[in-house]
């Protein structure tokens, strides 16, 4: 059974979260502050953990800092914190998904289904191949099927950036870092227009990308 550590330091948000987790069969540890947080994770051991940044003691970006100093279980944000940097702050520090209050437990639900399935599958840098719109897209020898498609050295880079985590919600300064290199990491503009060339070219609508997909002032996510 999928163990949920739920982190917020309103009693009524835990109680919500905790009566849905458990309808659908997850085990539910609670914690109200963020060194809460901190020693439920040492000694419960959660599979994924959901936490509110606006915690009385620690805030909750510092959490995930401590958490990611030993630990890479996947950490979902459930914040009122609407604001882009909060959001980027959040995911540089190493959570996996952001979803801002007020929210709906389904999407939160879903999101959690998304990174149980990628902690059931074993890790790799990136898949071999992908499937994006009606493109084969193989990875390691730098071919497309069809063959009407050329990417540039620096699409293939992004897109393998992209790919490693399907699922999972990457800033834009992790993947100007992951490609381009930790002294261009204020260039956004460089990851929206190579984000933005490789819908052109593999995406059968890119106005309405089924795959390559933005979280506005959040980052990218491949959709499998």
């Amino acid at each position: 059974m999928t163990r949920i550590l739920v982190v917020d330091d309103e009693p009524q948000m835990i109680r919500v979260l905790r009566i849905n987790l458990l309808a659908r069969q997850y085990e539910v540890v609670t914690a109200g502050t963020g060194q809460g947080a901190l020693d439920a994770a040492r000694q419960d051991r959660p599979d994924i953990v959901v936490l509110d940044l606006g915690l009385p003691d620690l805030d909750g970006v510092e959490v995930i800092r401590q958490l990611r100093t030993w630990t890479q279980v996947p950490v979902i944000v459930l914040s009122g914190r609407a604001d882009s940097h909060d959001k980027v702050d959040a995911l540089d520090a190493g959570a996996d998904d952001y979803v801002t209050k007020p929210f709906s437990v389904d999407e939160l639900l879903a999101r959690i289904r998304v990174v149980a399935r990628r902690q059931s599958t074993p890790f790799e840098e990136a898949p071999a191949e992908v499937q994006i719109g009606t493109h084969r897209v193989d990875l390691v020898r730098h071919v497309i099927t069809p063959d009407d498609v050329h990417l540039t050295k620096t699409e293939w880079q992004l897109l393998a950036a992209v790919v490693a985590e399907p699922g999972k919600l990457l800033s834009q300064r992790y993947l100007l870092e992951q490609v381009w290199g930790p002294t261009y990491r204020a260039e956004t503009q460089n990851v929206r227009q190579y984000m933005a060339q490789l819908r052109r070219k593999l995406e059968i609508d890119p106005t309405r990308p089924a795959h390559l997909l933005t979280e506005p002032g959040m980052g990218y996510r491949f959709q499998p």
